[in-house]
């Protein structure tokens, strides 16, 4: 079941405890629903609980009932909750603090908001009719996406007001309020009522974020290790060139050039460790490039003779 769904469910449960709120929560639902018109309203879900929380929200904000439910013909179909009655949409346009019988103009009437709880209850309505969020594995996205551009503007606004700051696109026919930051989609779902869902997305966060930490410290120490190989190998590929010059180098040289053909598998910090007395991995490092340059100057004496 994915991560979107769950946050559905877990808002489904939500209790409708006050009139206003059930107003709030269904005219959410009804600007982000499939249609919504003077002379019809539709509301397509494949949320079994959606639907059936919309029926009692119908019940408790406008007295009415839908006057067709048109149930899936199999597992995973959508359900069709239907209003063309229009003294029914009259009411409900009523309600919203519109003219009924006027051409219906979608917009925000901030007047059915004026208290958290139903503003609260306008963005859940939103949410379960048009929203999706993605599951936290992936990435962080949380959208709302309404054919209404004046709600979306106005939603955006209404966001804004409540401390969040969302972004907006238009896809097709959608506009698309959205976020992106972890932080804004946790308290956006805690706001609505899923605190569980927003606890586990930050769980899931965590986690991700520890998993990434380990990844890039085993990532560094691979990189180091490759590094000092290679550091390793090209140094006593030099060095075996001035196996027959050991003797007559400068006995720090020389201790340098022999710890390191004995332990080509250490780095220069634990070679400098066994020095007689020990060195940093700077001046070792210093030595190092001595002998190199030695070893360089005797290949290219060597490859003069030869010719």
């Amino acid at each position: 079941m994915s991560f979107s769904r769950n946050v559905k469910i877990e808002l489904c449960k939500t209790p409708v405890n006050a009139a206003c709120c059930a107003v709030a929560e269904s005219y959410g639902a009804l600007l982000y629903c499939h249609t919504f018109s003077g002379r019809e309203i539709r509301i397509v879900t494949e949320n079994s609980g959606f639907a059936a929380r919309m029926r009692a929200l119908f019940a408790a904000a406008f007295g009415l009932e839908f006057d067709a439910v048109r149930e899936p013909k199999s597992d995973g179909g959508k359900i069709s909750l239907l209003i063309t009655d229009a003294d029914k949409i009259s009411r409900i346009i009523e309600t919203f603090g519109f003219a009924a019988g006027k051409l219906l103009s979608h917009h925000v009437n901030l007047g059915v908001l004026e208290d958290d709880c139903c503003r609260a209850g306008f963005l859940r309505g939103a949410f379960l009719a048009g929203g999706s969020v993605t599951d936290p594995e992936r990435s962080y996205h949380l959208e709302l996406a309404t054919p209404h551009r004046s709600v979306s503007r106005e939603m955006s606004a209404l966001l804004r007001e409540a401390g969040f700051a969302p972004k907006s696109v238009t896809r097709a026919s959608l506009n698309v309020i959205y976020f992106k930051q972890s932080g804004a989609i946790e308290d956006f779902l805690t706001f609505v009522g899923a605190p569980s869902r927003a606890l586990e997305l930050m769980s899931i966060k965590v986690e991700k974020d520890l998993r990434s930490g380990v990844n890039r410290r085993v990532n560094c120490d691979i990189a180091n290790v490759t590094k000092t190989t290679n550091a390793s190998e090209r140094q006593v590929n030099a060095l075996e060139k001035l196996v027959p010059l050991l003797g007559e180098l400068p006995d720090k040289l020389r201790e340098t050039a022999q710890l390191r053909l004995e332990y080509p598998e250490l780095s220069l910090v634990e070679l400098g460790e066994m020095c007689v007395p020990p060195v940093t991995k700077s001046c070792l490092n210093h030595r190092m490039r001595k002998l190199e340059k030695l070893a360089a100057e005797v290949g290219d004496v060597q490859l003069t003779i030869d010719s």
